[in-house]
């Protein structure tokens, strides 16, 4: 080829590549043009922030049109062009773990971020489990002074998504904080799992470790996942469409939706009062110290045994003496966490209240004015309104007191006086939230669009989720949600199949006594099945959630669980890094071999205490409690009630008692063996 061809072709090259997406690199354009003006970095940039470790990082931003961008971090230096769309990035080359680096973006002006390491940086999303803090207020988790305290840990950083929903993606985050280095003073109000789950990592690996937390409480899946992927589920799209519709008619229809939301609410809450039968004519008859109460029943608190089969309105009282000293004094009463409102009275005063809205665990503190503080008898009655699920005054016996400043108290744990109210099956269900109401974050797609889409493209090591409890009446459903979900973020992020590992529902609730469907068991289920998909792993939380509270606060073994799937998922470690999964059913006479996934060194219990939580069930379907015994890498079960078996299920409820572990330490999941229609199939 002649050198004139040479050059021909060379030059032909660099034409082209003028005229691609790629044109911000062209070194014929980039030496000839001006510094850009107004560059921007999204919110994710700040200083103390984490870059992903061992892979090409995307760097982008804004700026004027057609000026040219310079990144420099450590000995790189990345220069590109502002497209006509005002829009700039540059992949800087894969880097080891280290650091503190200096990233300057440079145009007309430098921007400076400083503190800035590499390490592995993990997207922490899901729902109030995911959200729930280390410590915040009075909430928090197992040992939360004590963990606050030790959360010295400069090489973690922490970043929160703030709350917002989109009706279309978003490019960036609308007021977000930067980046925090972890430490007493930072971790309180973020998510416990991600920290727990960041710290052991971090001390494992010993590189720095990013966390960014982006978790809204009470949200579904759906919500999550972007509009093009949730219109492959036939399900959905009906939402979609006719959200899109309700959003073409603008903002006044949203707040028209809004008020009228708002003011049936407010109706609902003044006919329970009409309707109490501890009202009359508007003033509370049952507050009243002169009330006789030979029908209330006397009743031990704190305790939920009153609303056990009973959502409604409670009514307790408690007489207490009150000293000579504090005549004329202000008091302060401390009646702990109750679930879910209560009003307070002393005297027949009303003197606190709790809101629809308040976290239930709160602990109630409400002052007492010095002119009702007389020496003798004093009646404080707490009328208790329990909206579903457990209810009544939870705290433990310490928190319930009535004191006086200086220390002196009287404890008001112990025995009360109790008489139920309304039952809310009397009056119509509590207005639920229209779809288009202000800050709804429940509709198709609006936490992607404005949670997860200003995150992309930045690199990240892979996500932790914790998520489940909103969906669990559609658990059927949730088998194709799930695995769209994670498969809808690799897609988005272009990073691959990148790990992606999530929480198994925790138990929760009352213990069934008998064997039969439940909702959340299909839906641990349904978790269970979407490690059909590359790169997951899960943590099975069947042994440490609470029966009271949705929100267990044993976050620690949470987070331990994930890191040890990550180590295996994402680092390639082989060690015992699940429970036990069943795996195969063989039917011998009269019982039923059961073989599992993961035995890891043998299967046990704790304390080598028999078997828990196993039924079997024959043609007719009916389940029973069965005998289960470990047979080596086998368990057994039989019932003399089912001589002809067909089928087990183990920890099929919403809070089994159950118990094989393996060797590791590590539950087994819950499962089933059968295949037979359950209680959420025709859930949409």
């Amino acid at each position: 080829m002649s050198r004139f061809s040479t050059l021909m072709v060379v030059f032909g090259l660099v034409t082209v590549l003028c005229v691609l997406p790629s044109c911000n690199t062209c070194p014929l354009k980039m030496s000839k043009a001006p510094a850009a003006t107004n560059v921007r970095l999204p919110a994710l940039f700040t200083d103390n922030m984490v870059l992903q470790r061992d892979m090409k990082v995307p760097v982008w931003g804004w700026a004027d049109p057609s000026g040219k961008v310079t990144v420099e971090l450590g000995k790189q230096r990345v220069a590109c062009l502002v497209g006509e769309d005002g829009k700039w990035v540059v992949h800087l080359r894969p880097m080891p773990a280290g650091g503190p680096y200096e990233l300057k973006v440079i145009g007309a002006e430098t921007i400076t971020l400083k503190d800035v390491l590499i390490g592995d940086v993990w997207i922490c999303s899901g729902q109030s489990n995911m959200q729930w803090p280390v410590k915040f207020g009075d909430a928090g988790v197992l040992n939360r002074d004590e963990e606050v305290a030790n959360a010295n840990y400069p090489n973690i950083r922490l970043f929160s998504v703030p709350l917002k929903r989109a009706f279309e993606p978003k490019e960036n985050l609308e007021g977000a904080e930067p980046w925090k280095v972890c430490s007493p003073e930072t971790v309180g109000p973020f998510s416990a799992v991600a920290y727990f789950f960041g710290r052991e990592l971090h001390k494992h690996l010993n590189v720095p470790i990013g966390l960014i937390q982006t978790a809204w409480g009470g949200t579904v899946a759906e919500a999550w996942t972007s509009e093009a992927s949730l219109r492959t589920i036939p399900d959905f799209v009906p939402q979609i469409d006719k959200l899109k519709e309700e959003v073409r008619q603008g903002e006044a229809r949203i707040q028209q939706v809004t008020q009228q939301y708002q003011e049936q609410f407010k109706a609902w809450f003044q006919t329970l009062d009409e309707k109490d039968p501890g009202y009359a004519n508007g003033q509370a008859v049952w507050a009243s110290a002169k009330l006789k109460t030979a029908d209330w029943a006397k009743v031990t608190i704190p305790d939920s045994s009153c609303f056990k089969d009973f959502d409604g309105t409670g009514w307790f009282r408690k007489t207490v003496t009150i000293p000579t000293a504090w005549a004329g004094k202000s008091l302060t009463l401390s009646l702990g966490p109750i679930n879910d409102l209560d009003r307070v009275w002393f005297n027949g005063v009303q003197v606190g209240e709790t809101t629809y809205g308040t976290p239930w665990r709160n602990p109630r503190v409400y002052g007492v004015p010095a002119e009702l503080v007389k020496p003798g008898n004093a009646v404080i009655t707490v009328r208790v309104l329990d909206i579903g699920g457990s209810g009544g005054l939870l705290g433990k016996a310490e928190q319930l007191t009535l004191s006086v400043a200086g220390g002196e108290s009287i404890s008001l744990a112990g025995e009360w006086l109790y008489h139920a109210g309304l039952d809310l099956k009397t009056v119509p269900p509590l207005p639920q939230r229209p779809a288009l109401i202000e800050n709804n974050p429940n509709l198709p797609s609006v936490l992607y669009n404005a949670m997860i889409a200003p995150l992309i493209p930045y690199g990240i090591r892979g996500a932790i989720w914790y998520q489940g409890e909103s969906n669990a009446n559609r658990a059927y459903q949730y088998r194709t949600l799930f695995p769209t979900l994670i498969t809808d973020w690799r897609k988005q992020w272009g990073q691959g199949d990148f790990p992606f590992l999530f929480v198994q529902l925790a138990n929760f609730q009352e213990v069934k006594p008998e064997p039969g469907d439940d909702a959340w068991a299909e839906l641990r289920e349904a978790q269970t099945m979407t490690l059909s998909l590359p790169n997951t792993g899960m943590a099975v939380t069947i042994d440490i959630g609470e029966a009271n509270d949705i929100h267990p606060q044993n976050k620690q073994d949470v987070g331990k669980r994930l890191a040890l799937a990550a180590r295996h998922v994402a680092y390639g470690e082989e060690l015992d890094y699940s429970g036990p999964l069943y795996k195969s059913m063989q039917v011998e006479g009269s019982s039923i071999r059961l073989y599992f996934d993961h035995v890891d060194g043998g299967l046990t219990t704790p304390n080598g205490e028999p078997l828990k939580g196993f039924a079997i069930a024959g043609e007719d379907k009916k389940f029973v409690w069965a005998d289960a015994k470990i047979d080596g890498d086998t368990v057994v079960v039989s019932s003399p009630s089912v001589p002809n078996p067909v089928a087990v299920r183990y920890a099929w409820a919403i809070n089994p008692v159950c118990n094989l572990y393996n060797r590791a330490g590590l539950p087994a999941s819950p499962f089933r063996t059968d295949s037979w229609p359950g209680i959420t199939v025709n859930n949409k």
